[in-house]
């Protein structure tokens, strides 16, 4: 057992305890049965297996072009000595740590927004096909979806010169806030739902409520949401009724195919 998959096991046995007593305490409403459990921990597996390591790799490229313009050194790098160039790394990290994090969620923002259109689609409606949304739900991402997701919010900021280490956090901070607004609860946070995003937000972007169409498609500052004009959080109603009206394969490697299957 490799220690990459005996953490991805770890954390499946964590989160699920977790989130089993979230949702059954302020769930949104009892179910009878959660279709497509078995894709979804198939998803879970692969993820971190396989595209993961895709991604770490691509990741290498921004570094790779650093060393070739000689502002960092392979010695460098692998001591964890470089710490960014310019005037941008030398602000305080948690200063730096804000603006990554706003910044990538400005990008992922009009990332996501152009999955939902044309050729994208494809991809992101395997994410979307989800019937019984919940923080398992959240794995079910395309690997190209995945990986265009992944990268533009990393490695622009990597040759801005912000300290890599800062940059690099921001995946599992993202990773980790994905799952939870996918969990089954209506929370909104109130006020603050309109600069943070919130469960019942996120809910309502997988909604298939016409009103509910191509919209909420921050995962972090909903802000982005508000100034764009596609926020949308209605007080008198849950989000439900989810998923695509497309047919979407059931299981992992039907999915995987699905953007790729000529057009009928």
């Amino acid at each position: 057992m490799t220690p990459t998959f005996r953490s991805t096991v770890v954390a499946l046995a964590v989160l699920s305890v977790v989130f089993f007593v979230i949702e059954r305490l302020a769930g949104a409403g009892r179910r009878a049965t959660r279709r497509q459990l078995w894709t979804d921990i198939g998803w879970w597996f692969f993820t971190p297996l396989v595209v993961k390591s895709v991604s770490r790799t691509l990741t290498l490229l921004p570094f790779l072009l650093l060393v070739g313009a000689g502002v960092a050194s392979v010695e460098g790098l692998r001591a964890r000595e470089y710490a960014g160039f310019g005037p941008l790394s030398r602000q305080p990290v948690w200063l730096q740590a804000f603006e990554v994090y706003a910044l990538a969620d400005f990008v992922a923002y009009w990332v996501h927004r152009k999955f939902h259109r044309g050729r994208w689609w494809p991809f992101h409606a395997v994410h979307h096909s989800s019937e019984d949304l919940d923080w398992l739900s959240s794995v079910r991402v395309h690997p190209v979806n995945s990986i265009i997701t992944n990268l533009v919010q990393t490695m622009p900021f990597v040759c801005l010169g912000f300290n890599p280490f800062v940059t690099l956090s921001a995946a599992p901070v993202f990773t980790f806030y994905a799952i939870l607004l996918h969990a089954r609860v209506d929370w909104t946070y109130g006020w603050l739902g309109r600069v943070i995003a919130s469960p019942a937000f996120h809910r309502w972007h997988h909604s298939k409520a016409p009103a509910a169409i191509d919209k909420n498609f921050a995962g972090l500052f909903s802000c982005w949401d508000v100034v764009f004009g596609t926020f949308y959080l209605p007080k008198d109603r849950r989000p439900g009724d989810f998923g695509i009206e497309e047919p979407m394969a059931p299981g992992l490697l039907g999915q995987l195919w699905h953007p790729f299957r000529p057009p009928r």
